[in-house]
């Protein structure tokens, strides 16, 4: 008995310990997604509120030959910190058209240069972040679930097993639709077959998902122009597109061509679910058949969409 129990405990520590050790780095890699999610939300805030904030900072004019306004300059990058420390960005600014802050984040280690443009110059941004490990936390709860299960670990297992054979079914995975407006790509969520969309087809067929699973009954005839709430969708997603650096281009007229368009979209549903083709269905605006091609009664609406059946990434 007594050599049984020391078997026991040290494979009970082993396993608390590879138990930890797993939850630890779960925790971790979650901490890591979080900060860098955090960080990018961070320095998309602050470039965008300079950038509004250019037009009223004398950052000098290149055409005017004017110089920087050191003093107002620095003013406004001492408040600025002040705004992101009250807030508790993980982000302070240090440099704006070469003027440096006053005060020095030497923790804040990690530089970051942005350069955009006015209506008068070129002004350059540096801004500085916390490096990672900085916010990485122990996980407490990690430790306390690792002692909580430890004992399970101790039971001695005496019993014979018993071969019982246990057919489980294996459900294979459900694909969805996957429409990634930072890849400007569509997918499928089951393997790695992504298609490449142009701009007009990717916003029109976001916007057509969106306006579908609001109106399931509504239906969109070809003949007819775009309903005006699918159109605003469709310059909401193109607007993203500009965010995320995609296009400078003009707004695309989205009622135009719209034949063209659904069949780029067709084309590229094909091949996103060449091996998925009945869950294909629900996402396919469907064709006009025969001679019903300009028929009142055919409808390009997605009828069978819930939210659920779509994945949109960086909408």
């Amino acid at each position: 008995m007594s050599n049984m129990m020391s078997t026991v405990r040290p494979f009970t520590l082993i396993c608390a310990l590879i138990l930890f050790a797993a939850l630890q780095i779960i925790s971790t890699f979650g901490q890591i997604i979080g900060i860098q999610f955090a960080r990018h939300h961070a320095k998309d805030n602050v470039e965008r509120r300079i950038i509004l904030d250019s037009a009223f900072l004398d950052v000098g004019n290149a055409t005017l030959n004017t110089p920087v306004n050191t003093y107002a300059v620095g003013r406004y990058i001492e408040t600025i910190n002040e705004d992101l420390a009250a807030d508790n960005y993980p982000i302070r600014v240090t440099s704006i058209q070469g003027v440096n802050a006053d005060v020095t984040y030497p923790e804040y280690s990690l530089s970051h240069t942005f350069v955009f443009e006015n209506a008068e110059q070129k002004i350059m941004l540096i801004m500085q972040s916390l490096p990672m490990y900085q916010n990485l936390k122990f996980s407490w709860w990690a430790l306390v679930i690792s002692v909580l299960l430890a004992p399970a670990f101790a039971i001695p297992r005496q019993r014979k097993a018993k071969h019982v054979v246990s057919e489980e079914l294996v459900v294979p995975p459900k694909p969805k639709l996957v429409i990634n407006l930072r890849d400007k790509t569509l997918g499928n969520s089951v393997n790695d077959t992504v298609v490449i969309l142009q701009n007009k087809p990717l916003c029109f067929y976001t916007a057509l998902v969106k306006y579908c699973t609001e109106n399931p009954e509504h239906p969109l005839p070809p003949h007819k122009d775009v309903p005006i709430e699918l159109i605003a969708l469709a310059n909401k997603a193109f607007a993203r597109l500009i965010e995320l650096g995609h296009t400078k281009r003009k707004r695309p007229d989205f009622n135009a061509n719209l034949d063209k368009t659904l069949s780029e979209i067709r084309a590229s549903l094909d091949e996103v679910f060449t091996l998925y083709p009945e869950e294909k269905e629900r996402y396919y605006p469907p064709r006009a058949q025969g001679e019903g091609s300009r028929s009142k009664q055919h409808s390009y609406a997605l009828t069978h969409l819930s939210p659920d059946d779509v994945e949109i990434i960086g909408n």
